[in-house]
């Protein structure tokens, strides 16, 4: 069961806290679930999805084993609030569940793990939704209206830092990625004499013929010359 609520206020000032402090991807995401669940009255278990380019969707954190069942249940049946959510990009209200219509193959099982009422946020950033904020309830049916305004005003928060934190993730990616292609294109120049130019237009036929990003073609090649290389 959730903890005794922080006056709201106080409860975003302390979550902007514990969001700013982590450094990688993942400890944003850990630092905004544990946040919510402190900060939002009436939910026990709160969890995080993030949507990716291909359009599927996958859980990050969870406060809970509940989150990453009934998050999975929702994005194999393709419905239910979380779902919902993220697809038509609005919030999802779901009191009293287990008479809820709107999802009727969800509904029947999630009453089985104990639901009784749950909320589906849809996180967005720069006009994109990148995920949703899902807090489930095993203890009351009924969500108090000053909990659908902290969770909401929550959820605009964590959608900057969520925002910001893939911001952050993409530029690291693409910085290893520049950093190892640049390696394998001085292998090759070195290996065959070739200037840079060549070396780079070997690594891309070499990625589209083998039909792998240019990324892994180049890791695999700097990989197998340091193995060359330790062996003597």
């Amino acid at each position: 069961m959730a903890d005794t609520p922080l006056p709201l206020a106080e409860a975003l000032t302390h979550a902007a806290a514990a969001i700013n402090q982590p450094s990688t991807l993942q400890e944003t995401l850990d630092s905004i679930v544990q946040a919510t669940r402190t900060s939002v009255p009436g939910f026990d278990h709160v969890g995080i999805s993030v949507t990716h380019r291909d359009g599927t969707i996958e859980t990050r954190s969870g406060t809970g084993q509940l989150v990453w069942d009934l998050d999975t249940l929702q994005y194999e049946l393709h419905e239910g609030p979380c779902y919902e959510s993220i697809r038509d990009d609005e919030d999802v209200v779901a009191e009293d569940i287990r008479h809820d219509q709107r999802w009727p193959r969800y509904v029947p099982r999630a009453v089985q793990h104990g639901l009784r009422s749950q909320l589906g946020l849809h996180l967005y950033d720069d006009g994109r939704t990148i995920g949703g904020l899902n807090l489930y309830s095993t203890t009351s049916e009924e969500i108090a209206p000053d909990a659908i305004h902290a969770a909401r005003l929550f959820a605009t928060h964590a959608s900057i830092a969520l925002g910001h934190a893939q911001k952050h993730h993409q530029l690291s990616e693409a910085i290893a990625s520049r950093k190892v292609i640049g390696q394998a294109i001085g292998i090759v120049m070195e290996r065959y004499g070739i200037d840079e130019d060549r070396a780079f237009q070997f690594l891309v036929r070499a990625s589209s013929s083998s039909n792998h990003k240019l990324r892994d073609v180049a890791t695999e090649l700097v990989d197998a010359t340091n193995e060359s290389a330790r062996r003597g």
